[in-house]
């Protein structure tokens, strides 16, 4: 088997915070029903449809943030920034990735991107500095799980999906990795995610205690 050097990692849940919680807190400033933003953006036949041109960046954030707030019921400003208000770096993962880097590893970003105005959900992570390589959808017309945007990666990645392992929050975005020959991991919990990938990638990536 090819030995696996090459990481790809998701942004938001991976080397965040969950953002089902930020979208649950979210909820409850907004005197919500519980789970309403997510049944919105997933569940909802609009609002869905209004997410996934977010993330193909054929709407922009402004645009996307008007018509899911009216779908909402709420006051639009800056609506994304709103849900993601508690989004804040998982410093363990972030971690196990720098050391993963460090010890020769490829390391990629593979993210469903959400626009860049007016609120950045990149910013003070410095992507470009510290990852080999950035695949934000909207740069790209395309989104996970669009099987399409999986080979994009992994040509960027420059290395076979045998060499690779993926780790992403969301379940349906893994099986398009897996028949590239990806290793797959779900981010549950940050410390099984990292033990996961140690065990992908046969290297220590967290100090000995």
């Amino acid at each position: 088997m090819t030995r696996r050097t090459g990481l790809i990692l998701d942004f938001g849940g991976v080397l965040t915070t969950s953002v089902a919680g930020c979208a649950l807190a979210f909820d409850r400033r907004a005197g919500l029903p519980d789970g309403t933003f997510l049944s919105v953006i997933a569940k909802d036949r609009e609002g869905a449809a209004l997410y996934a041109d977010l993330e193909r960046g054929a709407i922009t954030q402004v645009q996307w943030n008007e018509r899911t707030a009216a779908l909402l019921g709420i006051d639009g400003t800056n609506l994304l920034g709103r849900v993601l208000e508690d989004l804040h770096p998982e410093p363990t993962v972030i971690a196990a990735a720098r050391a993963a880097r460090a010890a020769g590893v490829r390391l990629g970003i593979f993210s469903n991107s959400l626009g860049t105005g007016p609120y950045d959900v990149y910013a003070g992570y410095d992507l470009a500095a510290n990852y080999d390589v950035v695949l934000l959808s909207e740069d790209y017309k395309l989104r996970k799980p669009d099987p399409e945007l999986y080979a994009v990666i992994l040509g960027l990645m420059d290395l076979p999906g045998e060499a690779c392992v993926f780790v992403d929050d969301t379940a349906r975005n893994l099986p398009p990795a897996a028949e590239l020959g990806v290793a797959t991991i779900l981010a549950e919990d940050p410390a099984d995610t990292i033990a996961q990938m140690e065990a992908a990638l046969g290297l220590r990536l967290t100090p000995e205690v």
